[in-house]
């Protein structure tokens, strides 16, 4: 059987009739920040070794390497080998820090849910149950896929400025400039994976646990932050929406979504307790 709420409090009010709204709870910016920096710092050695890698090279055959394919060829069987070292030194890495990630997240997650009942006169204990494990498997899943893919862009892109340089004929300090230029490129997109998928997966683990304890509601919270808040989503903000099935935002062709959960959506909810009033 799944756990439920039980009543720790007696006298409880609201004013609408139609359940207690809870506070929400918010994606942990120590967490976020703690992947970031750990994302960071693979990215940051990866981008060392190919400068350091191709000063080399360069080095080695500065005048054949714009105008005999001999050298150039060389050059990317030498870089291909170089990428497949730290697509394994990723792939390696990206289960502990995606399994990481993931559990810190169901934790903090867990522990404020927790309180926020308790503030408001519930008690429950939270289990890991078979629908928790397979949230926990997907957040993991989804993350080891995109840690494995930082290598795999960064190569493809740097493979392309290298051969542009080997015809072009440019110069060693062109090349460093531009692989910098990668480099913040890459950087940002971490930055990017660690907030986006902080949001997402506090989202669909909160999602998992307020379902299997009976919360079935909730209340939009837009987040207010943000460059370009998505028109929907302010809109809908304040509004009641079933946790199960998610709302369907217009913007998406009724495409059914909850919060945090489309790229760089800061949104969250506010759990509905039902049946007290």
């Amino acid at each position: 059987m799944r756990p439920r709420i039980g009543i720790a409090v007696a006298r409880l009010r609201n004013k609408t009739g139609r359940g207690v709204v809870l506070r929400p709870v918010h994606a942990n910016a120590g967490i976020r920040a703690e992947y970031d920096r750990k994302l960071t710092a693979l990215i940051r050695e990866m981008a060392r070794s190919y400068a350091w890698f191709l000063r080399a090279q360069y080095r080695e055959t500065p005048p054949r390497m714009a105008v005999d394919r001999t050298p150039a060829q060389e050059l990317e069987t030498a870089l291909r080998k170089l990428a497949q070292r730290w697509k394994r030194n990723f792939a390696e890495v990206a289960p502990k820090l995606a399994r990481w990630f993931a559990r810190s997240n169901l934790s903090r997650s867990d522990k404020s849910l927790q309180k926020i009942l308790r503030d408001a006169g519930f008690t429950v204990r939270f289990q890991i149950t078979p629908a928790m494990s397979d949230v926990l498997a997907a957040t993991v899943a989804e993350n080891v896929s995109l840690i494995k893919s930082i290598p795999e862009q960064f190569h493809t892109q740097v493979e392309g400025m290298v051969m542009r340089s080997v015809t072009e004929g440019r110069n060693l300090s062109t090349l460093t400039r531009e692989l910098q230029k990668r480099y913040g490129v890459t950087r940002r997109r971490a930055e990017f994976i660690s907030r986006d998928q902080s949001n997402k997966a506090t989202s669909m683990l909160r999602r998992a646990r307020e379902t299997e304890i009976g919360i079935s509601e909730g209340v939009w919270l837009h987040s207010g932050g943000g460059r370009e808040p998505r028109p929907t989503h302010v809109r809908n903000s304040g509004k009641r929406f079933n946790l199960q099935e998610g709302w369907p935002d217009p913007a998406l062709g009724g495409k059914r979504i909850w919060p945090g959960t489309e790229p760089n959506c800061r949104c969250t909810w506010k759990p509905v307790v039902k049946g007290f009033s």
